[in-house]
């Protein structure tokens, strides 16, 4: 069982925290933070384990010869790494950000639902597995959406939830369809269908669909459609859909499909790869020139989300063992990176209700730790050096050239360009003489500035460290070796 832990452990603070109700604040933050403390820990336990050649993984018996399945490998830890490390972090930020709202019992509840739900997408062992885990992901974050029950957080609801059980719907298809032709299969390293002969066209068309499926939380064009809108959600909710969990657990799935069900091979001999590829291609520069063009703090944010998702979803694609290492190791970065940058966001608009770039000017004076850790953040999604997004992106530009794909590393490059071209002006815009006079006190609330400064000091240690054994980068190539052959770079 103990394969299962990641998953329970929070989804058991969850129910805890409704339990409390909302009289009983410190109880339900200690419950809370006890068990982000004890996610981490197992998790950091399964990691040592993984590293040794030790999987632990367990099933439980559903119908006959149908059983959901929980394997604690090394590629599923990275993400679940990533999600409970972040939501330890979060839950700081959240007390101090959510301190005079409504409704906290039902946040924080539905906030551990959520990361226990991710956690179940990280270890899945199978695709029926990975598949109600995802949905129970989109059913417990519908609720954090629309938690201050205003009309705009409700139509943003709606539209989330049409775009989720749509994607949920495709996903589904394939999933059983797979199962009808190839059994219930475990994902495997290089593939899990190579046993399944004669079914090109059947195999091609389940591709779809489960790309379909996964794309829509991976925000790929045009499925993103229910993302910008989010936005209206709280700041801690909008770094769970961003950073966190439900944008991962899409481009996870499709890091998934590609490596460990179909395989780079099958996926690249039947002609499915290339069409992704392109896919996300077109989503980072159309995402990254939308960008450029928002006022709104959170939607420049959003949009910048999409671009940097595909990277993600590029890099798999490509079918190169370089730029696949690169992808898986991207989505931990890009969480540290945006999670600084909605921290942020939601920091200044609580502390001086400034939700647009225009609004900026003087915020630096007024805010100089918070913005200079968004500074930090900036620079690193951009993929400037030493930083941490110039590990996993140079990985994903060299990966692109040895695989033979130069027209990706021009992608790459492009979208880099542009991300200064959104970031920068926010820097310029806080840096310039405006209304906000500097602090007396304490720039924002302690509970929300120290998380803050945290994260963005880690978008440097972990750009400095991106080379040793275990970092991200490192975990990253470890993990994915297996899908090609025992690659080593």
């Amino acid at each position: 069982m103990t394969a299962w832990l990641p998953m329970l452990i929070p989804a058991i603070a969850g129910i805890a925290t409704f339990a409390l109700g909302e009289s009983r604040g410190r109880a339900r933050n200690a419950v809370n933070l006890t068990a982000a403390a004890m996610s981490m820990a197992l998790v950091a336990r399964l990691v040592v384990h993984a590293y040794n050649g030790t999987v632990v993984a367990s099933t439980i018996p559903m119908l006959p010869g149908l059983e959901l399945g929980m394997s604690a490998d090394l590629l599923g830890l990275l993400f679940a790494a990533v999600a409970t490390v972040l939501w330890g972090v979060t839950l700081v930020y959240a007390i101090g950000y959510m301190d005079h709202a409504a409704d906290r019992a039902r946040f924080f509840g539905f906030f551990a639902l959520c990361i226990a739900a991710a956690n179940g997408v990280a270890l899945a062992d199978d695709p029926l597995s990975l598949f109600i885990f995802y949905e129970i992901l989109s059913l417990t974050t519908y609720p954090l959406v629309v938690h201050t029950g205003t009309p705009e957080a409700l139509a943003a609801g709606r539209k989330y939830l049409f775009y989720a059980l749509g994607g949920g719907a495709a996903l589904l298809v394939g999933v059983a369809w797979l199962a009808t032709i190839a059994g219930q299969t475990p994902f495997t390293p290089g593939g899990a269908l190579t046993t399944v002969s004669g079914r090109t066209a059947e195999l091609r068309v389940i591709f779809a669909l489960m790309v379909a499926g996964f794309g829509v939380k991976a925000a790929l064009m045009p499925l993103h459609g229910w993302l910008p809108g989010a936005m209206v959600a709280p700041a801690p909710v909008s770094s769970l859909l961003h950073a966190v969990a439900v944008v991962k657990a899409g481009v996870f799935g499709i890091i998934r499909l590609v490596n460990e069900l179909y395989g780079p091979d099958l996926a690249t001999s039947l002609g499915v790869a290339t069409p992704l590829a392109i896919l996300a291609a077109v989503s980072i520069i159309v995402a990254s020139v939308i960008a450029l063009r928002q006022d709104d703090f959170k939607r420049r944010l959003a949009y910048s989300t999409i671009a940097q998702l595909s990277y993600i979803t590029l890099g798999t694609a490509l079918c190169s063992p370089l730029a696949a290492a690169g992808a898986l190791a991207h989505l931990a970065h890009h969480a540290v990176m945006k999670i600084t940058m909605f921290f942020t966001a939601g920091s200044v608009y609580e502390t001086l209700h400034v939700k647009k770039v225009s609004q900026m000017p003087g915020l630096a004076r007024r805010m100089p730790l918070t913005m200079a850790s968004f500074a930090v953040a900036a620079f690193a999604l951009a993929g400037i050096p030493p930083l941490v997004g110039f590990a996993s992106k140079w990985m994903l530009g060299v990966g692109s050239t040895q695989g033979g794909s130069v027209w990706a590393l021009l992608v790459y490059v492009s979208s880099g360009a542009l991300a200064l071209g959104y970031m920068v002006p926010i820097l310029t815009s806080a840096l310039r003489e405006g209304d906000h006079a500097p602090a007396r006190g304490a720039e924002s609330d302690p509970r929300m500035l120290w998380p803050i400064v945290t994260v963005g000091v880690l978008t440097v240690v972990l750009g400095l460290t991106a080379g040793l054994p275990g970092s991200p980068v490192h975990w990253a190539m470890t993990a994915i070796a297996p899908s090609f052959g025992g690659w080593t770079p």
